[in-house]
């Protein structure tokens, strides 16, 4: 009989944490939460200093039922899931359903599912923290204090199936803010000239600076004109030639915001694939004869903080694998956030000696992608800057003045392993992103003009928002935290308030139809301050200097009185059906565009007489490869990836991930595809190896 019995949240971490502990411990997982506010109702009572009423979630009870019957037999039973609010959450939810004395030392945790981290936790079993606890339930009541009242009042006037919360809410105001800046953006006109220049008989480029020493905006063609009026000939003399040295640090391990954002740009995942696959890694993926291995140190955390083992452990990589001009000499300094909380670690490798390639084997390739992302990061974090060599001259003629700037990497540092990307696609530093290169020039020496460009361009409106950078905004304003980014964004997404275009987010008309009510009768819901107080509040629950009932009742008072009004004064709305312009096939009546639950659809306008619905296609103006007949067109998975058929589906069943073009592989005679990927787009043979670059 095992003596004691741990319990987890997941079977993968059961099994890695089985390892470490030996056969005197039983380890069974939770599957998650086993007890949640009830689905059909609100759960909290109002009249009760809002308290919550917890049910066992369905499906749970066979769960439950064995843990139970695993708790009355073991010894002690040690409740050990992730060591954040959530987790604390969990295990007294198990406690309470196991009859376990949440004042006891039933509670583990560890920053790291390793050896001597699990072993270093079961030397120091706690209690339960309540403050944690308490700040988890003060956001899951307050959540569904707005959510189950805002959302059957939306259900009432506008459409079935919409909801509001306080931070989805707020990511939504910042899209269509944003949206709204790109519709009201007034483009203007400015000139820019560049040129290329002569000296020693090496080209290179520079660009207008300036007239009479001061620096000049160019904004009309009339304004160029009279710049190249001037130039008498193509002989510029070089003067305040400036030779510096700039070092280049690296940035700091991976938080989750930062993890969530660069995963974004260099690995093109999603928010929500990027927490699931760092979950796999963190507990644990069966490593050849080592077994099921935690590999990365815990996800959800807003510190940078390494401990110092960890920190002797790139050491000596670095080391080993470098040389000493390679080690940082300083820790690196980072700026730590208002809003962090420093409970756990950067996200890091629990062992740099476990180098990517090495188990590249064992692990998917996405798992892959992300566990070498994390790898390079945390080493580079502590190697030594970069050493750029910089130069700038200006080349000047009858008081005009082209300025050339060039820069060449001196000694690399740590960017032979590692270059922060960046929201343009390019990594920063690297060769896509490299400065212009001059030969040496020196003051008094003369340089010829080879050639001069003027170009008309147009400022541009502020960009829509990425995954990644409406991450990055949401944490720097401080709304949400690690945990609610990714199921904040997958939300919008769901209730069809945000589509994505070209992987930026754009408002549908449904979503600005919500917000513009939640902004006339609960402004403090989408009130940016409000809401980053409320998650300070909510920190300082945790922290155990504020109560949790008296954070709720305060927001309550007020939010009760305007979901009064609310009741009685907000408008029905009626988002009417637009004109399709062309007929049912099935009885002839008009079709019309509906929105519905994941976007706008075709409809006969005959319903309920008719029923005949059609998916919105988008054509490509390709004729289909496979019959001929039809017309490619575009369509969405279940899981609303896009993919590309033919518009005589069911008739034709072709179909295509890549994006079809007309022309044909001049190889095989096999449709061509276009195949996008982080150095831009190429053309491919959809059945040899034929490729173009584009």
């Amino acid at each position: 009989m095992d003596e004691y019995l741990v319990i987890v949240e997941s079977p993968a971490k059961a099994k890695t944490i089985k390892r470490y502990l030996g056969p005197n411990f039983q380890v069974k997982a939770s599957m998650g939460h086993v007890r949640d506010l009830p689905k059909s109702q609100m759960g909290v009572d109002i009249e009760n200093d809002y308290k919550p009423r917890y049910i066992t979630i369905r499906g749970k009870g066979p769960v439950l039922k064995e843990l139970k019957s695993a708790a009355k037999k073991a010894k002690k039973v040690y409740l050990a899931a992730d060591p954040d609010r959530e987790g604390e959450a969990i295990a007294w939810h198990l406690a309470h359903s196991l009859d376990i004395d949440d004042h006891s030392d039933c509670r583990v945790v560890f920053n790291e599912i390793t050896k001597p981290a699990i072993k270093e936790a079961f030397k120091k079993p706690r209690k339960i923290n309540m403050d944690l606890v308490d700040a988890q339930q003060a956001r899951r009541v307050l959540d569904r204090l707005v959510g189950y009242n805002i959302s059957p009042l939306l259900w009432k006037k506008v459409k079935k199936g919409l909801s509001a919360g306080r931070v989805q809410s707020v990511a939504l105001r910042l899209i269509i803010e944003r949206e709204n800046e790109i519709k009201a953006f007034v483009p203007e006109e400015y000139w820019s000239i560049g040129g290329k220049f002569r000296v020693h008989d090496e080209l290179f480029d520079a660009s207008f600076y300036g007239l009479d020493g001061k620096k000049t905006q160019l904004k009309t063609k009339e304004e160029v004109d009279r710049v190249l009026e001037r130039l008498k000939s193509r002989s510029f003399t070089v003067e305040h030639v400036q030779k510096k040295e700039r070092l280049r640090y690296p940035v700091a391990p991976f938080i989750t915001s930062s993890l969530q954002q660069e995963a974004a740009r260099k690995l093109n995942f999603r928010a929500r694939k990027t927490m699931m696959i760092a979950q796999q890694l963190y507990e644990g993926i069966p490593i050849g004869r080592q077994g099921n291995t935690g590999l990365i140190t815990y996800m959800r955390t807003d510190s940078t903080r390494i401990s110092d083992l960890a920190k002797a452990e790139a050491k000596d990589y670095i080391l080993d694998k470098f040389g000493e001009s390679y080690l940082a000499k300083k820790p690196l300094k980072q700026k730590k956030s208002e809003n962090a909380q420093d409970a756990h670690e950067g996200v890091r490798p629990t062992s740099v000696h476990r180098q990517p390639k090495d188990i590249k084997e064992y692990l998917s390739r996405d798992q892959y992608k992300l566990y070498k992302l994390i790898w390079e990061r945390f080493i580079a974090s502590q190697m030594a800057p970069a050493i750029m060599d910089t130069v700038r001259a200006d080349l000047v003629q009858s008081g005009v003045t082209f300025r050339a700037s060039g820069s060449k990497v001196k000694f690399p540092g740590f960017m032979k392993v590692y270059i922060e990307g960046s929201d343009t696609g390019k990594a920063e530093g690297s060769s896509e992103d490299k400065e212009n290169f001059l030969p040496e020039l020196e003051d008094g020496m003369q340089a010829v003009r080879e050639d001069l460009q003027p170009k008309q361009h147009f400022t541009q409106p502020p960009p829509r928002y990425t995954e990644a950078s409406l991450v990055k905004t949401m944490e720097e304003i401080g709304i949400g935290r690690p945990s609610t980014y990714a199921p904040t964004i997958d939300t919008i997404q769901r209730r069809n308030y945000v589509t994505m275009d070209a992987k930026r987010f754009v408002p549908t008309e449904l979503g600005e139809v919500v917000l513009k009510l939640i902004v006339e009768f609960f402004p403090e819901i989408i009130n940016i301050d409000f809401t980053a107080q409320m998650e300070t509040n909510l920190d300082e629950v945790e922290e155990g200097k504020e109560n949790w009932i008296a954070i709720i009742d305060r927001f309550y008072t007020e939010f009760a009185r305007r979901l009064s009004v609310a009741e009685k004064e907000m408008q029905d709305i009626e988002i009417k059906d637009e004109p399709a312009g062309i007929k049912c096939e099935k009885c002839g009546h008009e079709m019309v565009y509906k929105m519905g639950r994941y976007g706008k659809f075709l409809a006969c306008s005959n319903f309920p007489e008719c029923r005949n619905t059609k998916p919105i296609l988008k054509k490509l103006g390709i004729t289909c490869p496979k019959c001929g007949k039809g017309e490619v067109v575009e369509r969405r998975s279940k899981k609303r990836r896009l993919f590309y058929g033919c518009d005589r589906y069911p008739e034709c069943d072709f179909v295509s991930w890549d994006k079809p073009i007309q022309r044909k592989c001049p190889k095989c005679n096999s449709y061509l595809v276009e195949k996008k990927s982080r150095n831009g787009v190429s053309i491919k043979c959809s059945n040899c190896d034929y490729k173009e670059n584009v």
